[in-house]
């Protein structure tokens, strides 16, 4: 049955349950792999969530074979790594910290753009974390919309895993997503969430 609250939303209450209610964060994966059309049909759709100053300064590195999972897999927390190595697809997302090069061309109705950031290395950074950070929120939203499940994972070595994939130092790694079909045997309970009047407040 359809709750008052639900009915205030335009998206039809499966695709609500689809995106958020049960929607959960893997640890375990079938064995169904995910093709490269997939993610492509991802990104197409979170792309227009927006950027300050439409930067879109995410990059995300798409790690496949053994080699590169092992790369990866000596900079992560050893709880992770087990997770990573399973995954059909592992996703090492990260930001460009150059991203003002582009501002030209993305955000052409303000051609002072990419000079508010040239000369400040420390505004760019916290910019491309902040933007980047709402860019990758956008895409687990989307592996959701695609039928398939993300495990984000902090726990990494940021220094080990910049040298490691991204050596000129451009790029600074953000989180790692394991994405795949979930296994669900076993699954714990959901975590408890706050509720609107623990985090709403109205001034």
């Amino acid at each position: 049955m359809t709750t008052s609250m639900e009915s205030r939303l335009v998206l039809d209450a499966s695709a609500q349950d689809l995106l958020f209610r049960r929607a959960r964060t893997a640890d375990r994966f079938t064995g169904e792999p995910v093709d490269d059309e997939a993610i492509r049909a991802v990104y197409d759709l979170v792309r227009y969530g927006p950027t300050a100053f439409n930067q879109q300064p995410l990059r995300i590195l798409l790690l496949r074979s053994p080699e590169s999972r092992r790369r990866l897999a000596v900079h992560l927390s050893r709880s992770n790594r087990e997770k990573a190595r399973r995954a059909p697809l592992t996703a090492l997302l990260a930001v460009d910290n150059e991203f003002h090069r582009r501002l030209p061309e993305l955000f052409p109705q303000f051609p002072g753009a990419a000079d508010l950031y040239a000369g400040n290395s420390a505004l760019r950074e916290r910019s491309a974390l902040l933007n980047g950070a709402l860019q990758a929120a956008y895409f687990i939203i989307g592996i959701r919309a695609a039928g398939l499940s993300a495990g984000p994972m902090s726990g990494f070595d940021e220094d080990g895993v910049n040298r490691e994939f991204f050596p000129t130092g451009d790029l600074s790694a953000l989180f790692v997503v394991n994405i795949g079909r979930p296994e669900t045997s076993g699954e714990r309970p959901r975590g408890p969430r706050l509720s609107h009047s623990e985090v709403c407040s109205t001034l």
